[in-house]
């Protein structure tokens, strides 16, 4: 199998391409080919331990570029599509980026791939284009009601897959994950944020009153779902990926200072709330558990082995630390 991974040089991509690589995920892999902008989020450190294997190879571009799709694109037989802009902070105060990437990005990729017949397209998609919700969990056939301009962006292109299946019949699915976390995870996002500060003896900024509820998936889990979808995924459907661990920020926020033997007192700064900061986030995922996915991954295992990921690789994130 031939597999072009767009913006597989971030986060969960690259985790992606490192375990179709190493043989993690099970597949039979004749070649892992990589497209990523390299944006502030991209770093090829994070694919430095497949950068020999002949296998791989990388090409640096933009998904919105059509002529380079046309180059990088055939003779793939699975395209999954990593590729966006994922920080809703940012988001708010530069939404342009999210829409040009996450929406006019989505929609030449899925022209391209139907150019040349790719015969499996998987787009990865968020929770958060569900919006808010107060009890119970959403299902995949819950309506999309997105609050920040990087969510909506995510909602607009899970759309324009629906529409590509829809009207040209392509075998496109999406899934929509809940928080992640692991090991090579940008440090704006909140737990390597976090437990980076505190490795440096720095405070770490809690917003409003810390009782919006997030669900964590470690980086293995969110893959492993992935890899169902691509291989057993049904055309046109979105799976839900969660990982079980439901908790306030305050919740997290003590539970990472616990595993740091760090005193709240001394450590966390309560800051203004975001704006439009969602309450509370759940995702049904029987969809995909139908297809064989469980999570496997403790929270207080996964956790500690994340912390001391970032302890062990300062050399990674240091220079990373207020990247514009």
């Amino acid at each position: 199998m031939r597999y072009l991974v767009t913006g597989g040089a971030g986060f969960i991509g690259s985790h992606y391409v490192r375990s179709l690589v190493d043989g993690t995920l099970g597949v039979d892999v004749d070649r892992v080919h990589v497209l990523d902008k390299l944006t502030y989020a991209g770093n090829l450190s994070n694919l430095a331990a497949v950068a020999e294997d002949p296998r791989y190879s990388f090409a640096h571009g933009d998904i919105c570029d059509g002529e380079l799709l046309d180059e990088v694109i055939p003779g793939h037989d699975v395209v999954v599509n990593f590729a966006a802009e994922t920080h809703v902070d940012r988001s708010i105060t530069g939404p342009q980026d999210f829409i040009v990437t996450n929406v006019v990005g989505t929609q030449a990729l899925l022209d391209a791939c139907r150019r040349h017949g790719i015969p499996r397209v998987v787009h990865i998609g968020t929770d958060e284009v569900y919006g808010s919700i107060d009890a119970g969990s959403w299902t995949e056939d819950s309506p999309l009601q997105p609050n920040s301009p990087y969510a909506a962006s995510k909602a607009s292109a899970e759309l324009l897959v629906r529409a590509y299946h829809r009207t040209y019949d392509m075998h496109v699915s999406s899934t929509r994950c809940s928080n992640n976390y692991g090991p090579y995870q940008f440090p704006e996002k909140v737990i390597p944020l976090f437990v980076t500060n505190l490795i440096d003896g720095l405070k770490v900024p809690l917003y409003g009153d810390g009782l919006n509820v997030r669900d964590w998936l470690h980086v293995d889990d969110h893959i492993r779902g992935i890899q169902i979808v691509v291989d057993r995924g049904e055309a046109g459907a979105a799976y839900n990926i969660g990982g079980g661990v439901e908790m306030t920020n305050r919740q997290l926020t003590e539970r990472i200072l616990q595993h740091m033997g760090v005193a709240w007192d001394a450590a966390v700064e309560q800051v203004p709330d975001r704006l439009g900061h969602d309450r509370r986030y759940s995702v049904d995922d029987a969809r995909l558990r139908a297809l064989g996915y469980t999570p496997t991954r403790s929270f207080d295992e996964a956790i500690d082995a994340t912390i001391s990921w970032y302890r062990d690789n300062p050399q990674w994130w240091r220079p990373l630390k207020g990247a514009a």
